[in-house]
Protein backbone atom coordinates (compact mmCIF):
# COMPACT_ATOMS: atom_id res chain seq x y z
CA UNK A 1 0.00 0.00 0.00
CA UNK A 2 2.82 2.39 0.53
CA UNK A 3 4.05 2.04 -3.37
CA UNK A 4 0.79 2.85 -4.16
CA UNK A 5 0.60 6.27 -1.74
CA UNK A 6 3.72 7.33 -3.44
CA UNK A 7 2.11 6.93 -6.75
CA UNK A 8 -0.55 8.78 -5.89
CA UNK A 9 1.13 11.47 -4.21
CA UNK A 10 -0.59 15.08 -5.08
CA UNK A 11 -3.85 13.30 -4.88
CA UNK A 12 -5.93 13.81 -2.04
CA UNK A 13 -5.85 10.93 0.31
CA UNK A 14 -7.22 9.65 3.75
CA UNK A 15 -6.55 7.09 5.85
CA UNK A 16 -7.02 9.05 9.14
CA UNK A 17 -9.94 6.12 11.59
CA UNK A 18 -12.66 7.94 10.81
CA UNK A 19 -12.64 8.20 7.16
CA UNK A 20 -12.19 4.89 7.10
CA UNK A 21 -14.42 3.79 9.20
CA UNK A 22 -17.44 5.91 7.68
CA UNK A 23 -16.23 4.54 3.81
CA UNK A 24 -17.02 0.99 5.65
CA UNK A 25 -20.30 1.37 6.25
CA UNK A 26 -23.36 1.99 4.09
CA UNK A 27 -27.56 1.50 4.55
CA UNK A 28 -27.31 -2.11 3.49
CA UNK A 29 -27.04 -3.33 6.90
CA UNK A 30 -24.11 -5.81 5.19
CA UNK A 31 -21.49 -5.28 7.95
CA UNK A 32 -18.55 -3.12 7.99
CA UNK A 33 -15.46 -3.48 5.42
CA UNK A 34 -13.21 -0.05 5.67
CA UNK A 35 -10.67 0.40 3.06
CA UNK A 36 -7.08 0.68 3.72
CA UNK A 37 -7.41 4.17 2.03
CA UNK A 38 -9.56 6.57 0.54
CA UNK A 39 -8.81 9.27 -2.59
CA UNK A 40 -10.81 11.97 -3.24
CA UNK A 41 -10.35 12.77 -6.99
CA UNK A 42 -11.42 16.38 -8.82
CA UNK A 43 -11.03 15.52 -12.43
CA UNK A 44 -11.53 12.71 -15.06
CA UNK A 45 -7.74 12.65 -15.11
CA UNK A 46 -6.97 12.07 -11.82
CA UNK A 47 -9.81 9.10 -11.49
CA UNK A 48 -7.75 7.35 -14.55
CA UNK A 49 -4.56 8.13 -12.73
CA UNK A 50 -6.15 5.98 -9.60
CA UNK A 51 -7.35 2.99 -11.95
CA UNK A 52 -4.34 2.99 -13.60
CA UNK A 53 -2.21 2.96 -9.92
CA UNK A 54 -4.19 0.55 -8.36
CA UNK A 55 -4.21 -2.46 -11.54
CA UNK A 56 -0.34 -1.28 -11.79
CA UNK A 57 0.01 -2.41 -8.22
CA UNK A 58 -3.14 -5.02 -8.00
CA UNK A 59 -5.29 -2.94 -5.11
CA UNK A 60 -9.18 -3.55 -5.46
CA UNK A 61 -10.93 -0.29 -6.15
CA UNK A 62 -14.11 0.44 -4.88
CA UNK A 63 -16.17 3.38 -6.23
CA UNK A 64 -18.20 5.24 -3.95
CA UNK A 65 -21.00 8.13 -4.34
CA UNK A 66 -22.75 8.51 -0.88
CA UNK A 67 -23.01 5.42 0.28
CA UNK A 68 -26.72 5.67 0.39
CA UNK A 69 -27.47 1.93 -1.55
CA UNK A 70 -29.10 -0.58 0.15
CA UNK A 71 -27.57 -3.79 -1.60
CA UNK A 72 -23.57 -2.52 -0.31
CA UNK A 73 -22.99 -1.82 -3.64
CA UNK A 74 -19.98 0.50 -2.39
CA UNK A 75 -18.81 -1.52 0.43
CA UNK A 76 -15.13 -2.08 -0.09
CA UNK A 77 -15.15 -5.71 1.02
CA UNK A 78 -11.62 -6.87 -0.15
CA UNK A 79 -10.14 -3.49 1.19
CA UNK A 80 -7.96 -1.71 -0.89
CA UNK A 81 -8.65 1.67 -1.84
CA UNK A 82 -12.17 3.41 -1.85
CA UNK A 83 -12.49 6.18 -4.34
CA UNK A 84 -15.09 8.60 -3.59
CA UNK A 85 -16.71 10.94 -6.51
CA UNK A 86 -18.15 13.84 -4.30
CA UNK A 87 -15.59 16.19 -4.82
CA UNK A 88 -16.72 16.02 -8.60
CA UNK A 89 -19.81 17.89 -8.14
CA UNK A 90 -20.43 20.50 -10.79
CA UNK A 91 -23.60 21.04 -13.48
CA UNK A 92 -21.16 21.23 -16.32
CA UNK A 93 -23.83 22.76 -19.11
CA UNK A 94 -27.50 22.81 -18.82
CA UNK A 95 -29.21 23.13 -22.34
CA UNK A 96 -32.93 24.14 -22.33
CA UNK A 97 -32.35 24.31 -26.19
CA UNK A 98 -31.05 20.48 -26.48
CA UNK A 99 -33.29 19.37 -23.46
CA UNK A 100 -30.21 17.89 -22.16
CA UNK A 101 -27.87 18.50 -19.22
CA UNK A 102 -24.16 17.37 -18.29
CA UNK A 103 -23.26 16.86 -14.83
CA UNK A 104 -20.20 15.00 -12.74
CA UNK A 105 -21.20 12.07 -10.78
CA UNK A 106 -21.01 13.57 -7.52
CA UNK A 107 -23.42 15.83 -8.63
CA UNK A 108 -26.64 15.54 -6.14
CA UNK A 109 -30.34 14.46 -7.36
CA UNK A 110 -31.63 17.41 -5.64
CA UNK A 111 -29.22 19.70 -6.78
CA UNK A 112 -30.27 18.81 -10.21
CA UNK A 113 -33.40 18.75 -9.63
CA UNK A 114 -33.68 21.85 -8.86
CA UNK A 115 -31.55 23.35 -11.30
CA UNK A 116 -33.79 21.71 -14.21
CA UNK A 117 -36.49 22.69 -12.64
CA UNK A 118 -35.51 26.98 -12.36
CA UNK A 119 -35.11 26.08 -16.10
CA UNK A 120 -38.91 25.02 -16.53
CA UNK A 121 -38.07 21.50 -17.33
CA UNK A 122 -38.53 18.18 -15.42
CA UNK A 123 -35.75 15.03 -14.42
CA UNK A 124 -38.22 12.94 -13.79
CA UNK A 125 -36.04 9.88 -12.04
CA UNK A 126 -36.95 10.34 -8.37
CA UNK A 127 -35.68 8.21 -6.10
CA UNK A 128 -36.40 8.97 -1.91
CA UNK A 129 -33.37 9.43 -1.05
CA UNK A 130 -32.91 12.73 -3.71
CA UNK A 131 -31.65 15.14 -1.27
CA UNK A 132 -28.66 13.15 -0.45
CA UNK A 133 -27.70 10.45 -3.70
CA UNK A 134 -25.39 10.92 -6.12
CA UNK A 135 -25.81 11.42 -10.23
CA UNK A 136 -23.11 8.50 -10.20
CA UNK A 137 -24.64 6.46 -7.92
CA UNK A 138 -27.76 6.68 -9.31
CA UNK A 139 -26.03 5.69 -12.70
CA UNK A 140 -24.23 2.57 -11.20
CA UNK A 141 -27.54 1.00 -9.76
CA UNK A 142 -30.27 2.42 -12.39
CA UNK A 143 -32.41 4.28 -10.11
CA UNK A 144 -35.65 4.70 -10.39
CA UNK A 145 -38.35 6.04 -7.65
CA UNK A 146 -42.26 6.46 -7.66
CA UNK A 147 -42.33 8.17 -10.65
CA UNK A 148 -41.08 5.63 -12.75
CA UNK A 149 -44.47 4.46 -13.22
CA UNK A 150 -44.96 6.74 -15.93
CA UNK A 151 -41.36 8.41 -16.63
CA UNK A 152 -39.10 5.15 -16.29
CA UNK A 153 -35.81 4.63 -14.69
CA UNK A 154 -32.23 6.28 -14.72
CA UNK A 155 -31.48 4.27 -17.81
CA UNK A 156 -34.07 6.00 -20.35
CA UNK A 157 -32.57 9.09 -19.66
CA UNK A 158 -28.97 8.61 -19.88
CA UNK A 159 -27.73 9.63 -23.61
CA UNK A 160 -24.18 9.55 -23.31
CA UNK A 161 -21.04 9.22 -20.87
CA UNK A 162 -17.56 10.00 -20.28
CA UNK A 163 -16.29 6.53 -18.57
CA UNK A 164 -13.19 5.29 -17.20
CA UNK A 165 -12.45 2.08 -18.36
CA UNK A 166 -10.87 -0.56 -15.35
CA UNK A 167 -7.59 -0.32 -17.54
CA UNK A 168 -7.48 3.55 -16.88
CA UNK A 169 -8.35 4.30 -20.29
CA UNK A 170 -10.78 7.38 -20.85
CA UNK A 171 -13.74 6.79 -23.42
CA UNK A 172 -17.21 8.68 -24.39
CA UNK A 173 -20.10 6.35 -25.37
CA UNK A 174 -23.65 7.25 -26.32
CA UNK A 175 -24.21 10.56 -27.56
CA UNK A 176 -25.21 14.46 -26.75
CA UNK A 177 -28.46 14.32 -29.29
CA UNK A 178 -31.91 12.48 -28.33
CA UNK A 179 -31.91 9.38 -30.92
CA UNK A 180 -29.02 7.83 -31.91
CA UNK A 181 -28.54 3.87 -32.87
CA UNK A 182 -24.54 3.62 -33.95
CA UNK A 183 -22.75 0.83 -32.64
CA UNK A 184 -23.88 -1.77 -29.39
CA UNK A 185 -25.55 0.07 -26.50
CA UNK A 186 -22.80 0.97 -24.24
CA UNK A 187 -24.37 2.98 -21.94
CA UNK A 188 -27.30 0.94 -21.65
CA UNK A 189 -24.35 -2.04 -20.62
CA UNK A 190 -22.75 0.48 -18.49
CA UNK A 191 -25.92 2.16 -16.40
CA UNK A 192 -26.52 -0.66 -13.49
CA UNK A 193 -23.27 -1.95 -13.95
CA UNK A 194 -22.79 -1.36 -10.09
CA UNK A 195 -19.30 -0.30 -10.30
CA UNK A 196 -17.95 -3.34 -11.74
CA UNK A 197 -16.86 -2.20 -15.58
CA UNK A 198 -15.52 1.43 -14.94
CA UNK A 199 -16.21 4.97 -13.16
CA UNK A 200 -18.95 7.61 -14.99
CA UNK A 201 -16.82 10.82 -14.65
CA UNK A 202 -19.26 12.50 -16.96
CA UNK A 203 -23.13 12.17 -17.69
CA UNK A 204 -25.35 13.26 -20.28
CA UNK A 205 -29.34 13.08 -19.24
CA UNK A 206 -32.55 13.56 -21.58
CA UNK A 207 -34.73 16.47 -19.68
CA UNK A 208 -38.17 16.66 -20.59
CA UNK A 209 -40.48 19.76 -20.43
CA UNK A 210 -41.93 20.42 -16.75
CA UNK A 211 -45.47 19.39 -16.69
CA UNK A 212 -47.61 22.52 -15.87
CA UNK A 213 -50.02 20.82 -13.18
CA UNK A 214 -49.75 18.05 -10.44
CA UNK A 215 -52.07 16.74 -8.10
CA UNK A 216 -51.68 14.33 -5.18
CA UNK A 217 -54.29 12.28 -3.69
CA UNK A 218 -54.57 9.83 -0.28
CA UNK A 219 -56.56 6.99 -0.72
CA UNK A 220 -57.00 4.77 2.46
CA UNK A 221 -58.37 1.27 2.16
CA UNK A 222 -59.39 -1.38 4.83
CA UNK A 223 -56.73 -3.98 3.58
CA UNK A 224 -53.85 -3.70 1.99
CA UNK A 225 -55.16 -6.71 -0.91
CA UNK A 226 -58.10 -4.36 -1.21
CA UNK A 227 -55.73 -1.79 -2.14
CA UNK A 228 -53.36 -3.81 -4.65
CA UNK A 229 -56.00 -4.85 -6.48
CA UNK A 230 -57.07 -0.99 -6.70
CA UNK A 231 -53.90 0.01 -8.52
CA UNK A 232 -54.42 -2.70 -11.30
CA UNK A 233 -58.38 -1.44 -11.73
CA UNK A 234 -56.92 2.21 -12.20
CA UNK A 235 -54.28 1.05 -15.01
CA UNK A 236 -57.03 -1.16 -16.57
CA UNK A 237 -59.05 1.80 -16.43
CA UNK A 238 -56.82 3.39 -19.32
CA UNK A 239 -55.14 5.66 -16.86
CA UNK A 240 -51.44 6.30 -16.31
CA UNK A 241 -51.08 8.35 -13.35
CA UNK A 242 -47.35 9.30 -12.26
CA UNK A 243 -47.25 7.63 -9.34
CA UNK A 244 -49.21 4.86 -7.46
CA UNK A 245 -47.23 4.45 -4.45
CA UNK A 246 -48.95 1.82 -1.66
CA UNK A 247 -49.02 1.53 2.12
CA UNK A 248 -49.51 -1.78 4.08
CA UNK A 249 -50.78 -1.94 7.71
CA UNK A 250 -47.55 -2.06 9.25
CA UNK A 251 -45.93 0.96 6.89
CA UNK A 252 -48.79 2.90 8.18
CA UNK A 253 -48.29 1.95 11.92
CA UNK A 254 -44.60 3.37 11.81
CA UNK A 255 -45.30 6.74 10.31
CA UNK A 256 -48.23 7.36 12.15
CA UNK A 257 -48.54 10.54 14.11
CA UNK A 258 -45.59 11.79 11.84
CA UNK A 259 -47.34 13.76 9.09
CA UNK A 260 -50.27 13.20 7.33
CA UNK A 261 -53.49 11.60 9.72
CA UNK A 262 -55.04 8.30 8.37
CA UNK A 263 -58.69 8.49 8.77
CA UNK A 264 -60.28 5.82 11.22
CA UNK A 265 -60.14 2.21 9.46
CA UNK A 266 -57.10 2.65 7.31
CA UNK A 267 -55.34 -0.25 6.89
CA UNK A 268 -53.41 0.60 4.07
CA UNK A 269 -53.08 3.35 1.71
CA UNK A 270 -52.28 4.55 -1.75
CA UNK A 271 -50.87 7.86 -3.20
CA UNK A 272 -51.72 8.77 -6.10
CA UNK A 273 -50.45 11.56 -8.06
CA UNK A 274 -51.44 12.76 -11.84
CA UNK A 275 -49.83 15.09 -13.83
CA UNK A 276 -50.55 17.30 -17.38
CA UNK A 277 -50.71 20.42 -19.33
CA UNK A 278 -54.01 21.99 -18.04
CA UNK A 279 -55.56 22.17 -14.33
CA UNK A 280 -58.79 21.07 -15.44
CA UNK A 281 -57.44 17.63 -17.65
CA UNK A 282 -55.49 16.77 -14.59
CA UNK A 283 -58.31 17.00 -12.13
CA UNK A 284 -60.71 15.26 -14.28
CA UNK A 285 -57.79 12.31 -14.21
CA UNK A 286 -57.65 12.44 -10.58
CA UNK A 287 -61.22 12.18 -10.00
CA UNK A 288 -61.91 9.49 -12.32
CA UNK A 289 -58.72 7.59 -10.59
CA UNK A 290 -60.60 8.23 -6.95
CA UNK A 291 -63.96 6.55 -8.70
CA UNK A 292 -62.05 3.74 -9.75
CA UNK A 293 -60.74 2.80 -6.74
CA UNK A 294 -63.88 3.74 -4.50
CA UNK A 295 -65.39 0.93 -6.54
CA UNK A 296 -62.34 -0.85 -5.24
CA UNK A 297 -62.72 -0.51 -1.74
CA UNK A 298 -61.37 3.05 -1.11
CA UNK A 299 -62.96 4.52 2.27
CA UNK A 300 -62.17 8.32 0.50
CA UNK A 301 -60.01 10.79 -1.54
CA UNK A 302 -58.08 12.90 0.17
CA UNK A 303 -57.18 15.46 -2.54
CA UNK A 304 -53.77 17.61 -1.53
CA UNK A 305 -54.88 20.98 -3.18
CA UNK A 306 -50.99 22.90 -3.21
CA UNK A 307 -47.72 22.00 -2.97
CA UNK A 308 -47.65 22.15 0.68
CA UNK A 309 -50.28 19.54 1.12
CA UNK A 310 -48.55 17.53 -1.23
CA UNK A 311 -44.90 18.16 0.09
CA UNK A 312 -46.60 17.00 3.78
CA UNK A 313 -47.74 13.72 1.70
CA UNK A 314 -44.62 13.04 0.34
CA UNK A 315 -42.49 13.60 3.48
CA UNK A 316 -44.66 11.00 5.06
CA UNK A 317 -43.87 7.97 2.35
CA UNK A 318 -40.24 9.28 2.00
CA UNK A 319 -40.08 8.92 5.88
CA UNK A 320 -41.46 4.78 6.33
CA UNK A 321 -37.95 3.33 5.97
CA UNK A 322 -36.44 5.02 8.63
CA UNK A 323 -39.45 4.77 10.94
CA UNK A 324 -40.06 0.87 10.47
CA UNK A 325 -36.83 0.84 12.44
CA UNK A 326 -38.41 2.76 15.50
CA UNK A 327 -40.87 -0.67 15.50
CA UNK A 328 -38.41 -3.28 15.64
CA UNK A 329 -34.76 -2.07 15.62
CA UNK A 330 -33.45 -4.72 12.76
CA UNK A 331 -34.64 -4.78 9.29
CA UNK A 332 -33.97 -6.11 5.66
CA UNK A 333 -35.07 -3.97 3.03
CA UNK A 334 -36.01 -5.83 -0.40
CA UNK A 335 -36.75 -4.09 -3.59
CA UNK A 336 -38.27 -6.78 -5.36
CA UNK A 337 -40.41 -6.40 -8.69
CA UNK A 338 -43.41 -8.90 -9.88
CA UNK A 339 -45.89 -8.23 -12.69
CA UNK A 340 -48.33 -5.92 -12.20
CA UNK A 341 -51.13 -8.59 -12.08
CA UNK A 342 -49.36 -10.76 -9.40
CA UNK A 343 -48.94 -7.54 -6.77
CA UNK A 344 -51.93 -8.73 -4.18
CA UNK A 345 -50.76 -12.26 -4.55
CA UNK A 346 -47.29 -11.72 -3.81
CA UNK A 347 -48.25 -9.12 -0.73
CA UNK A 348 -50.26 -12.22 0.66
CA UNK A 349 -47.48 -14.83 0.17
CA UNK A 350 -45.02 -12.41 1.87
CA UNK A 351 -47.50 -11.90 4.90
CA UNK A 352 -48.12 -15.43 5.19
CA UNK A 353 -44.12 -16.16 4.79
CA UNK A 354 -43.90 -13.61 7.84
CA UNK A 355 -46.47 -14.87 9.84
CA UNK A 356 -44.94 -18.69 9.80
CA UNK A 357 -41.71 -17.74 10.60
CA UNK A 358 -42.83 -14.81 13.54
CA UNK A 359 -41.54 -12.37 11.80
CA UNK A 360 -43.41 -8.93 10.89
CA UNK A 361 -43.45 -8.26 7.28
CA UNK A 362 -44.27 -4.12 6.26
CA UNK A 363 -44.34 -3.94 2.56
CA UNK A 364 -44.96 -0.56 0.63
CA UNK A 365 -43.68 1.02 -2.36
CA UNK A 366 -43.96 1.61 -5.95
CA UNK A 367 -46.98 -0.65 -6.39
CA UNK A 368 -48.42 0.95 -9.91
CA UNK A 369 -45.08 -0.90 -11.75
CA UNK A 370 -45.25 -4.01 -9.64
CA UNK A 371 -41.99 -2.94 -7.12
CA UNK A 372 -42.82 -3.54 -3.97
CA UNK A 373 -39.87 -2.24 -1.27
CA UNK A 374 -40.53 -5.49 1.10
CA UNK A 375 -39.00 -5.20 4.99
CA UNK A 376 -38.34 -8.17 7.07
CA UNK A 377 -38.24 -6.64 10.62
CA UNK A 378 -36.82 -8.30 13.67
CA UNK A 379 -35.77 -7.28 17.10
CA UNK A 380 -32.25 -9.29 17.54
CA UNK A 381 -29.77 -10.47 15.67
CA UNK A 382 -30.36 -13.62 17.88
CA UNK A 383 -33.46 -13.65 15.21
CA UNK A 384 -31.13 -13.51 11.89
CA UNK A 385 -31.49 -17.42 11.17
CA UNK A 386 -35.17 -16.98 10.10
CA UNK A 387 -34.77 -13.51 9.14
CA UNK A 388 -32.75 -15.57 6.51
CA UNK A 389 -35.21 -18.33 5.87
CA UNK A 390 -37.76 -15.43 5.09
CA UNK A 391 -35.53 -13.62 2.86
CA UNK A 392 -34.88 -16.58 0.89
CA UNK A 393 -38.52 -17.92 1.18
CA UNK A 394 -39.33 -14.15 -0.40
CA UNK A 395 -36.79 -14.42 -3.18
CA UNK A 396 -38.25 -18.37 -4.27
CA UNK A 397 -41.94 -16.69 -4.12
CA UNK A 398 -40.83 -13.27 -6.12
CA UNK A 399 -39.07 -15.52 -8.65
CA UNK A 400 -42.18 -17.75 -9.02
CA UNK A 401 -44.37 -15.30 -9.78
CA UNK A 402 -42.24 -14.23 -13.07
CA UNK A 403 -40.37 -11.21 -11.10
CA UNK A 404 -37.44 -10.01 -10.36
CA UNK A 405 -34.70 -10.00 -7.40
CA UNK A 406 -34.04 -6.33 -7.52
CA UNK A 407 -35.78 -3.90 -9.06
CA UNK A 408 -33.62 -0.19 -8.12
CA UNK A 409 -31.19 -1.10 -5.50
CA UNK A 410 -28.94 -3.60 -7.29
CA UNK A 411 -27.51 -7.16 -6.61
CA UNK A 412 -24.22 -5.81 -5.01
CA UNK A 413 -23.32 -8.49 -2.02
CA UNK A 414 -27.08 -8.84 -0.49
CA UNK A 415 -28.36 -10.23 -3.06
CA UNK A 416 -26.13 -12.14 -5.06
CA UNK A 417 -26.59 -15.48 -3.69
CA UNK A 418 -30.10 -14.94 -5.18
CA UNK A 419 -29.00 -14.24 -8.73
CA UNK A 420 -29.01 -18.07 -9.70
CA UNK A 421 -32.87 -18.21 -8.70
CA UNK A 422 -33.86 -15.50 -11.40
CA UNK A 423 -31.06 -16.06 -14.23
CA UNK A 424 -29.58 -19.69 -16.08
CA UNK A 425 -25.73 -21.15 -15.32
CA UNK A 426 -25.24 -19.26 -19.06
CA UNK A 427 -26.92 -16.34 -18.11
CA UNK A 428 -24.32 -16.04 -15.32
CA UNK A 429 -21.56 -17.41 -16.98
CA UNK A 430 -21.79 -14.50 -20.08
CA UNK A 431 -22.03 -11.70 -17.74
CA UNK A 432 -19.22 -12.58 -15.65
CA UNK A 433 -17.26 -13.41 -19.15
CA UNK A 434 -17.92 -9.62 -19.70
CA UNK A 435 -16.54 -8.61 -16.67
CA UNK A 436 -13.28 -10.15 -17.07
CA UNK A 437 -12.52 -8.97 -20.51
CA UNK A 438 -13.35 -5.35 -19.58
CA UNK A 439 -11.81 -5.81 -16.02
CA UNK A 440 -9.20 -8.79 -16.72
CA UNK A 441 -6.98 -7.68 -13.52
CA UNK A 442 -10.55 -7.99 -11.81
CA UNK A 443 -9.56 -5.10 -10.25
CA UNK A 444 -13.00 -2.86 -9.88
CA UNK A 445 -15.86 -3.63 -7.18
CA UNK A 446 -14.46 -7.24 -7.18
CA UNK A 447 -16.88 -9.78 -5.32
CA UNK A 448 -20.39 -8.00 -6.16
CA UNK A 449 -23.24 -9.30 -8.34
CA UNK A 450 -21.73 -12.56 -9.11
CA UNK A 451 -21.10 -15.70 -6.28
CA UNK A 452 -17.39 -16.46 -6.88
CA UNK A 453 -17.23 -19.52 -9.24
Amino acid sequence: MKALRDELQGLELRDDAATLTTFGHDESDQGDFPPALVVFPHDTAEVSRVVQACVKHGVPLTPVGARSGKSGGSLPIKGGVSMSLERMNRIIALRPGDLTVTVQPGVLLGDLQKAVDAADLFYPPDPNSAAYCTLGGNIAENAGGPSALKYGVTRDYVLGLEWVLPSGDVVRVGRQTIKGVAGYDLVGLFVGSEGTLGVATEITLKLIPKPRVVMTALLPFTDVIAAAQAVNAVLLGGLLPRCLELLDDVALDAVKGKGVPFPDGAGAVIIAEVDGSSEEGVFHELNQLASIARQHGSLDAQIAVDRDQRERLWATRRMVSPALRELQKYKFSEDIVVPRSKVPEAISRFKAIGAELGLTVATYGHAGDGNLHTNVLYRSPADRPRVDQALSRLMEATVSLGGTITGEHGVGIAKKKFLSLEQSARVIELQRALKVMIDPHVILNPGKIFEAP
